[in-house]
């Protein structure tokens, strides 16, 4: 089965961009991707894609759960400390999965920027999902 979404600059902007992470709305992770020229940065092995599509899973259901919350809160205080608590969920992924927003770009540009990477990733991706 393969997924009924892209993967955009949107996302992966939300994704390492730690901070305001939860400012971006919804809608603009449906963007289809801008197709860019490749980057050369093919050099990506499976542990890293399978590495990738599981912070990619992981990411989505931080960002699904905290979003709910914020969504119901209006103070200014209250959503700035659940923003922080959601980038921190972000941050403890990323490295428990020993990536750094900086691996992730790379990455992601590599997965972005190339069309039979992106589509392993995205069946990947969908596995992953399955499984959890």
């Amino acid at each position: 089965m393969m997924l009924n979404f892209p993967l955009s600059r949107a996302v992966f902007g939300a994704m390492i961009v730690l901070m305001g992470l939860w400012t971006t709305p919804a809608a603009g992770a449906q963007e289809s991707p801008k197709q860019g020229p490749s980057t050369g940065q093919t050099n990506v092995t499976d542990k890293e894609l399978a590495t990738f599509a599981k912070t990619y899973v992981e990411y989505h259901k931080v960002r699904q759960a905290y979003e709910a919350q914020l969504s119901k809160v209006q103070d200014p205080k209250e959503r700035a400390k659940i923003q922080q608590e959601g980038n921190l969920k972000v941050k403890q992924s990323l490295e428990k999965h020993g990536l750094t927003p900086e691996s992730y770009n790379r990455l992601f540009a590599a997965v972005n920027g190339n069309e039979q990477l992106r589509k392993k990733a995205l069946k990947m991706i969908d596995a992953e999902r399955n499984r959890s």
